[in-house]
């Protein structure tokens, strides 16, 4: 459905007026806008420049940079719900919770259980949900000391031709991550999923006997993809502060030698040849392969628990080596090997 003029006028207006500073005005635009969208594409992109101009304002203005960021936030949220394809939304929220994270900002206003020495509606069911949850707490407690919690796992929707069939095929592959042995990597790993930004990314290297690599979830041809949140390194160096570090900088430090080896069906982190330089990027082992040389150089964090057929089935499609079109090369798969979403379960 086309654009009516009128909102491509309003959204071309409120852009210009972010550009030069105006972001108050801006947003007031945006507001007035709302009731020209036809339909929820063109409401998501509306919120989506609300979300900008509400992350700008609270950069600029740190006595209420709280409540700007939480509004921005909410309307990227409210964006993506309408459009959850939308990748530079999802980036920009992403963007956005990375900087709340790092100024103590949480991403909700919280309840208020008193007012003025008396117990709000919410504080008195609050004390009654305490009451109740005393009277179990010696069993909880028993089950948290006799169970051992699992390990999470995350089911990763794949799509890729089979080079046997030539056809387009979709499996999903579930990973068990070791959080004891990786906690970081470990971390990383969920967090990057649980915000999707895996989420329609690809596999941009496969070679054949030795690894399925992908997790660039910038430019998807191996030469991007951080950290999900600050943990100390910058490029590989270790800081103290994240002040100086743009966020595509951010990376997580080593865990190689934590007595995890590259086996068939491990996941591991990829990085460059310097330490501490692991992001987003990873890359999962085929069967029949065991580079024991990666072994305490690159940081194993998982294993495939199912979907192992669809591991080797990847890492037999047709790439640019073993292609007779000139116009391709190296080891970037003919046709895309598509994450289509990765999901902590």
């Amino acid at each position: 459905m086309p654009v009516p003029e009128e909102l491509s006028k309003s959204w071309s207006e409120a852009t210009a007026m972010m550009d030069k500073g105006d972001n108050d005005i801006a947003l007031e635009k945006l507001r007035e806008s709302w009731d020209l969208c036809e339909n929820d594409s063109q409401k998501a992109k509306t919120l989506k420049l609300a979300g900008d101009a509400g992350t700008t304002l609270g950069t600029e203005d740190p006595e209420m940079q709280r409540s700007h960021w939480r509004k921005a936030l909410k309307n990227y949220r409210n964006s993506l719900k309408m459009d959850p394809k939308n990748k530079d939304a999802r980036k920009a929220m992403n963007n956005l919770s990375s900087m709340m994270d790092a100024n103590a900002i949480s991403r909700g206003a919280g309840f208020q259980l008193m007012d003025e020495g008396n117990p709000t509606p919410f504080g008195l069911f609050a004390i009654v949900a305490v009451l109740m949850m005393s009277l179990v707490a010696v069993k909880v407690i028993s089950d948290m000391l006799t169970e051992e919690e699992g390990n999470p796992v995350v089911s990763m929707d794949v799509s890729y031709v089979d080079s046997v069939t030539g056809e387009r095929t979709m499996g999903t592959i579930e990973i068990e991550l070791f959080s004891d042995n990786a906690p970081k990597h470990v971390e990383n790993f969920l967090l990057h999923s649980s915000q999707g930004n895996y989420d329609s990314t690809i596999f941009h290297r496969v070679i054949g006997g030795f690894m399925n690599q992908g997790g660039d979830i910038d430019g998807m041809n191996g030469a991007g993809g951080n950290a999900a949140k600050w943990f100390g390194y910058c490029n590989g160096e270790s800081r103290s502060s994240s002040s100086a570090c743009e966020q595509g900088q951010w990376t997580v430090p080593d865990e190689a030698d934590n007595g995890l080896t590259h086996s068939p069906g491990m996941l591991a982190m990829a990085k460059t040849s310097n330490p501490n330089t692991g992001g987003s990027q990873f890359y999962i082992v085929p069967t029949g392969s065991s580079p024991s040389h990666l072994d305490g150089v690159h940081t194993v964090f998982g294993e495939v628990l199912s979907g192992m057929s669809h591991v080797d089935a990847i890492n037999n499609v047709v790439t640019g080596n073993n292609d007779d079109d000139e116009s391709t090369s190296g080891d970037q798969p003919i046709d895309d090997v598509r994450l289509i979403s990765a999901t902590v379960m």
